[in-house]
This record gives C-alpha cells, sequence and structure tokens, in this order.
C-alpha cells in the first residue's frame, strides 16, 4: 500500500518506444555516426532521460541506434 502512494509521487517512466525515439533524436541532433559516438550520446541522453528511464534500457537503445 506504501508502494502506491510513493508511485503517484515519482515521475512516470518512458516505455522502450519512448526511449528508442528519444535516442533517435538525440543521435540525428549530435550527428553520430556509430559506436565511437557511444560516450558522447550516452552523456547527453543521461542529462535529458536521468530519472525518466532505465539507463540499461537508455544504453541499449543507443547501441542499436549507432549500429545501424
Amino acid at each position: 500500500a506504501e508502494l502506491q502512494v510513493l508511485e503517484a509521487y515519482l515521475p512516470q517512466r518512458l516505455s522502450a518506444e519512448d526511449v528508442a525515439s528519444a535516442i533517435a533524436a538525440l543521435v540525428a541532433e549530435l550527428g553520430a555516426a556509430g559506436p565511437g559516438d557511444m560516450g558522447k550520446v550516452m552523456g547527453a541522453a543521461k542529462a535529458r532521460l536521468a530519472g525518466k528511464a532505465d539507463m540499461g534500457m537508455v544504453s541499449t537503445a543507443v547501441k542499436q541506434a549507432l549500429s545501424k
């Protein structure tokens, strides 16, 4: 019961689709071209998505976006 009360005050977590679209926008904005740019994209993603998304999910989305 306490958890339900606390969850009402926490920010909503982004879905996997929302994370993927946010990462795609970051990659385009930063001009990232490959796996060598992962640090740059992760830094920007942490600044924008901290507290809103699971960073493990963000890391996976960055890897997928940069491997295309």
